[in-house]
């Protein structure tokens, strides 16, 4: 098993319900495009070059993502430099504009995360392992592949030890209980 197979199953456990992972596909992104924002606006310049926090990120994750799996890492790079201009655009408003844009497409991301938790009535992967904070990005862009069609053999894995991972983690709830 691949290291992207060990970290998305492991994710996917905690996401077998076809409604968790709907809200997820809203969700998450939302997330991520709110830290890009809040992130945009922190930086320094470098020869003439405005180098944010931002920017940062998404070199840092888009090399994680590209060590788990090349393909998977290029399509989050590319979304993630797609999205960055609409990020710097809220960035440059006023403070509290920025802050409320931000922080409420945050929060507006995290209400569609846990009403998806609500129907899957598992916590979200990334209480049991920070990882998942990382990983939950890729595993929608994963998903939406999935979706369309590609990459059927990864997915059928993925989603066999998900199965075994949750059958695991339900079987040790009924022990302690």
């Amino acid at each position: 098993m691949t290291n992207l197979e060990r970290q998305l199953s492991q994710y996917a456990a905690y996401h077998l319900d076809r409604n968790n992972i709907m809200t997820h596909f809203v969700g998450i992104p939302l997330i991520v495009f709110s830290i890009l924002c809040l992130t945009a606006r922190a930086g320094v310049e470098i020869s003439g070059f405005p180098m944010t926090l931002a920017m940062l990120l998404m070199v840092l994750s888009s090399i994680y993502y590209l060590t788990l799996d090349k393909l998977f890492g290029a399509l989050m790079l590319l979304l993630l430099v797609l999205a960055y201009p609409f990020a710097v655009k809220i960035a440059a408003l006023s403070m509290w504009s920025w802050l409320g844009a931000s922080i409420g497409i945050f929060v507006v991301g995290w209400v569609f995360q846990f009403v998806g938790h609500y129907f899957e009535k598992k916590k979200p992967a990334f209480v049991d392992d920070l990882i998942g904070l990382a990983i939950g990005p890729l595993f929608v862009l994963a998903e939406f592949v999935f979706l369309l069609g590609f990459r059927k053999p990864l997915h059928q894995r993925i989603l066999k030890e998900a199965e075994s991972k949750r059958a695991a983690m339900d079987m040790k709830v009924q022990t302690a209980s």
